[in-house]
């Protein structure tokens, strides 16, 4: 026997349902409920990947950025020597 959702079979059966449709719809309700459960995961998993991104990125653009400086500063150093 499939998955079912039993309030939900229950209350079909009393709303007047027969005993196979009532446990069809219970089944494939529960089914879409498992789909659901599934991208639930998937878009937390997604959701955590997004934000990891997001965190390497600024600390690349920051190491950049402090990198970008040191190098202005050792270029101005080189152009005084110069003169």
């Amino acid at each position: 026997m499939a998955m079912q959702l039993g309030a939900l079979r229950t209350a079909l059966l009393e709303a007047g349902a027969t005993q196979e449709k009532a446990e069809k719809a219970a089944e494939e309700a529960a089914s879409y409920e498992t789909f659901l459960a599934g991208l639930e995961t998937k878009v937390s998993v997604v959701t955590g990947m997004v934000g990891a991104n997001i965190t390497l990125t600024m600390v690349t653009l920051g190491v950049l950025m402090t990198l970008a400086a040191k190098i202005g500063e050792v270029t101005g150093q080189i152009i005084h020597m110069g003169h």
